[in-house]
């Protein structure tokens, strides 16, 4: 099996000015290429060849094959998370049914998952995930760790490596967390529910 680049929804611009085209250049277009290179030259003769990405970050031990199975996981589910702006702004349906049942709101997961991200310390991952009885939690994750390692359902994930937001936010992380909720694609985060 070769791992390949998740095609964008959108073209390199169309999340600015809160994701720049500078920042999807490199980004998406290094960072995450690197990480597919990387999985595709560490996997051939062991026992993940032949495997999918989710098999490879579930049963992985730490080490080169799940850090990079981890981050291609992580930034393909990421990347495709997101609209232009113009966008609809709030879940609805189940996903708004389940967010009110387990936050009692949106402004409050908006906030519980923006605070999991902006005191991550170091570089990693925020993630709202769906337990197997259908619970909604959110997690903080270290460098490429993801919740479908640890049995639950990755939804909608906030990458603050500082290559995510560096060009465009400096060290302002919690400016950048900020304004990921204008972008998100809520259709494409319900569908990943179970």
């Amino acid at each position: 099996m070769v791992f390949t680049m998740p095609a964008l929804p959108y073209p390199n611009n169309g999340l600015e000015p809160i994701i720049s085209s500078s920042t999807i250049e490199y980004h998406y277009g290094k960072h995450l290429q690197t990480y597919v290179n990387n999985l595709n030259s560490l996997v051939p003769g062991t026992e993940f060849e032949g495997k999918n990405l989710e098999y490879i970050v579930e049963n992985a031990p730490d080490g080169g094959i799940f850090n990079n199975a981890g981050q291609v996981l992580n930034h393909t589910l990421y990347f495709l998370q997101f609209a232009p702006a113009t966008e609809k702004k709030e879940p609805c349906g189940k996903l708004k049914e389940a967010i009110d049942r387990d936050f009692g709101s949106f402004e409050n997961l908006k906030k519980q998952l923006s605070d999991a991200a902006v005191t991550l310390f170091g570089s990693g991952w925020a993630w709202l995930s769906e337990e197997k009885d259908g619970k909604l939690t959110i997690g903080k994750y270290a460098n490429g760790d993801n919740p479908l390692r640890h049995g639950k359902q990755p939804l909608l994930g906030i990458d603050v490596w500082e290559h995510a937001y560096y060009l465009d936010f400096q060290n302002k992380r919690a400016d950048h967390v900020a304004k990921i909720w204008d972008i998100v694609n809520w259709n494409v985060v319900e569908k990943r529910m179970k």
